[in-house]
């Protein structure tokens, strides 16, 4: 592509600014907090660097998956019922309150955080207190289990706002839970693109991709996460406004199934950088 590059690394913030002197375009190629909701996207604006992917305010938005889920639901995306743990109780008083609003088994997971870090399943209200329990931060949700296939929908989107949806990729894991593990290739995991369900669900799966890109804010990119169920219907779990952007990731497996090239795919990411992003939100 002709591009001159120099890597820089969060964690290394004393020459963080100094690295960021005299960049045409930053290519953020990292994940989580910090990164991923909202403060790196705020710095460089404030720098006037040029940068790829969303917003500010959508990846903040994105980041949190109570607000985010709200705003989806209101775009007419469906998602699976959950609620809020907030730091305003006893472990045992939550699990009591969860186990009476949603039932039981249901997923535990903290509210700002990517890549499934900190995900449990908890099938038992001895299992659901000791998930609250362990994480003690008040920044967690539980929302309802429900088993089925793990499926990835890549969002494209060029300057003009034009919409193109990637083909939807199937994560097959032995438990049936797309773990931390699962997504960062140290577990077991057979994908199958385009996953295997009816082409009603694959349609379904594109039109709530792309709802919830528009309804966040989403920019350029973005990776949306989906359980279809054991009856098939199709629940969205969360956005990635930063989808890992390996060769060998999802997003580049989506892309490489519809024939974009992984050259093709990062070429659109950089060229999506020069657009002042305030004009959307």
């Amino acid at each position: 592509m002709g591009i001159k590059t120099r890597s820089l690394d969060l964690a290394d913030r004393e020459n963080l600014l100094a690295g960021l002197d005299g960049a045409s375009v930053a290519f953020l190629a990292i994940a989580g907090r910090g990164a991923e909701d909202g403060r790196l996207q705020g710095l460089l604006e404030t720098l006037g660097v040029p940068y790829t992917g969303s917003g500010v305010l959508a990846s903040a938005v994105g980041m949190n998956k109570l607000h985010s889920k709200a705003l989806a639901a209101a775009a007419g995306v469906r998602a699976p019922r959950g609620v809020e743990i907030a730091p305003t109780a006893t472990a045992d008083e939550h699990a009591v309150g969860i186990e009476q609003l949603l039932g039981l088994p249901v997923i535990v997971k903290p509210v700002n955080e990517g890549g499934s870090i900190g995900l449990q399943v908890a099938t038992t209200m001895e299992s659901l207190t000791t998930a609250i329990t362990e994480h003690g931060d008040g920044g967690l949700m539980a929302e309802v289990f429900h088993p089925g296939r793990s499926v990835s929908v890549g969002v494209l989107e060029d300057p003009l706002g034009a919409i193109h949806v990637l083909p939807p990729l199937e994560a097959q894991t032995p438990n049936g839970l797309y773990s931390y593990a699962a997504k960062r290739g140290t577990a077991a995991c057979d994908y199958h693109c385009p996953a295997r369900v009816s082409t009603e669900t694959l349609e379904d799966l594109r039109r709530q991709a792309a709802a919830a890109h528009c309804a966040l804010g989403c920019y350029s990119y973005s990776r949306h996460d989906f359980i279809v169920t054991e009856a098939g219907e199709v629940l969205w779990l969360e956005v990635n406004t930063l989808p890992g952007l390996s060769r060998g990731g999802n997003l580049a497996r989506m892309a490489l199934a519809d024939g974009i090239s992984y050259e093709q795919l990062v070429t659109h990411i950089v060229r999506g950088a020069n657009i002042d992003r305030r004009a959307r939100t």
